[in-house]
């Protein structure tokens, strides 16, 4: 039986979205990006959502983003996993909230995972999706690296990323 999951990667302009996703699948960093527009959020297995460590205002969002998540999901979907990630970890000096303040929000208020990483540097990318497939409950293709599991069920459009 294949199983089909769509994750939604949501957050403000120019956090990283793209350049997360890219760095994933095709390992290839860029600046450029494309705004694209997805409907049917809300039947979502996952979410990421991506803030900029650097901009105060993109966290701001993040909260936005799911505040709405929580107030309009479908009865049923309450254990819809939330992942929030702060990217671009590789301008550290630029932090604009103590990872500790971010992290304690997130995982002991929130009930979220929550990682840090860098698009440009491929840092914590596949952690990234590691942990989002254990959050999926994809407990049965734990022998296979997480690159591939992905990379076949997109090639095979087992897998929609938003």
């Amino acid at each position: 039986m294949v199983t089909t999951f769509k994750i939604a990667v949501l957050g403000a302009q120019g956090v990283g979205k793209s350049a997360i996703v890219r760095q994933f699948l095709y390992n290839e960093f860029s600046e450029e990006w494309a705004d694209v527009c997805c409907r049917g959020l809300r039947s979502v297995h996952a979410y990421i959502l991506v803030y900029d460590i650097c901009c105060f205002d993109s966290f701001e969002y993040v909260k936005t983003i799911r505040q709405q998540i929580l107030e309009t999901r479908v009865i049923g979907t309450s254990d819809t996993p939330i992942i929030i990630v702060g990217n671009k970890r590789d301008l550290q000096k630029g932090r604009v909230i103590p990872r500790w303040n971010v992290s304690n929000l997130v995982k002991k208020t929130w009930k979220c995972g929550y990682i840090e990483c860098s698009a440009k540097y491929n840092w914590h990318i596949l952690l990234l999706f590691s942990e989002l497939l254990k959050s999926v409950g994809c407990a049965r293709c734990k022998h296979v690296h997480t690159a591939i599991r992905f990379q076949g069920a997109l090639r095979r459009n087992r897998c929609t990323i938003m």
